[in-house]
């Protein structure tokens, strides 16, 4: 079976219980941007809590497909986000097995949301060893075809419950605070659990 998504920055964990499911991947890439979702943005854990990093964008995207979408970066985003990463996960175990790759993907600027999001995408799921094909759509269909699960839209940022659906958090060591946080970018458990990460995910997913 098929699971049909979009791109997010930097999935949650609860994304990859879902895509890990699948024997391939479908990328919605004729879809409208929709404002405060996944898309943009991603939760980290840092020494003063959650945070949460979005990435600003130019002008208004509603009357234009996910991958005409340019990121803004007049902004000094890039650095602020890269600053809080580093900050949040320096001292996690495997920081600097996984940091170089993350680094090097933000730091060529892909003009698009949809290619930074990609790119990102792919190289997690090469750190979870996984060789699921990721194929993309040629048009916008509102209907999935025969074949394949529609989870477009399955995980909304304002709705922490939506992740609860599809993903039990497995507690596991963080770097920050005693009591477990979940529904975290995929990078809080790269960095603490890194070739133990895919048992995480796995884990939390089997049953749902």
């Amino acid at each position: 079976m098929r699971c049909l998504i979009e791109l997010h920055y930097l999935p949650s964990i609860a994304c990859f219980s879902i895509l890990l499911k699948h024997e391939s991947i479908v990328l919605e890439a004729h879809e409208h941007f929709v404002k405060q979702s996944f898309r943009n943005r991603c939760t980290i854990l840092t020494a003063n809590g959650v945070q949460n990093l979005v990435v600003p964008l130019t002008g208004k995207h509603s009357k234009v497909t996910i991958k005409e979408v340019r990121i803004d970066y007049s902004q000094k985003w890039l650095n602020n986000h890269w600053r809080a990463i580093a900050s949040a996960y320096r001292n996690a175990p495997y920081f600097e097995y996984y940091a170089d790759d993350l680094h090097d993907i933000l730091f060529r600027q892909p003009p698009f949301l949809y290619d930074l999001n990609r790119e990102l995408l792919t190289i997690c799921l090469t750190w979870l060893r996984s060789e699921i094909p990721v194929l993309e759509t040629s048009v916008y269909e509102k209907t999935a075809e025969q074949g394949v699960t529609d989870f477009r839209n399955a995980l909304i940022a304002k709705k922490p419950e939506t992740l609860d659906k599809y993903y039990t958090p497995v507690p596991y060591t963080q770097v920050f605070g005693k009591a477990f946080v979940k529904h975290l970018s995929f990078v809080d458990l790269i960095f603490c659990q890194g070739p133990h990460a895919r048992k995480v995910v796995e884990a939390g997913a089997a049953g749902k």
